[in-house]
């Protein structure tokens, strides 16, 4: 089992810079494929970046693609998503998911095949 606790957010002004962690316990995050989501008022939950557990690229969503990284601290037990020129339709709750593929190379896209997940963090971005 694997706890994650999502750290971060805030509030931030269109175009800035924010990142958000999330720490894992329990279990190493090495162990897991994880993932980012978020969920704006009113819609679905989305996929937004996730690493598989070897953890050699990791995929964006399209809306995010060359604004916002990924990444790992395995010595930390945490990943982190660094958010760039972040837009006013980047406010979201940001959460945090863990799960693990029967392949080490599988990054799992879809909010059903993660079973472990945080509580969120809200990021808020003005005008």
């Amino acid at each position: 089992q694997v706890q994650l606790v999502e750290s971060g957010g805030g509030l931030v002004q269109a175009g800035g810079s924010l990142r958000v962690s999330c720490a894992a316990s329990g279990r190493t995050a090495s162990y897991y494929a994880m993932g980012w989501f978020r969920q704006a008022p009113g819609k679905e939950r989305e996929f937004v970046a996730g690493a598989s557990r070897v953890g050699v690229n990791a995929l964006y969503a399209d809306s995010v693609k060359g604004r916002f990284t990924l990444s790992r601290d395995n010595a930390k037990n945490t990943v982190y998503l660094q958010m760039n020129s972040l837009k006013l339709e980047d406010t979201a709750v940001y959460y945090c998911a863990a799960t693990r593929p029967g392949s080490p190379f599988t990054t799992p896209r879809r909010e059903s095949e993660y079973n472990h997940w945080g509580q969120g963090t809200q990021v808020t971005v003005s005008s």
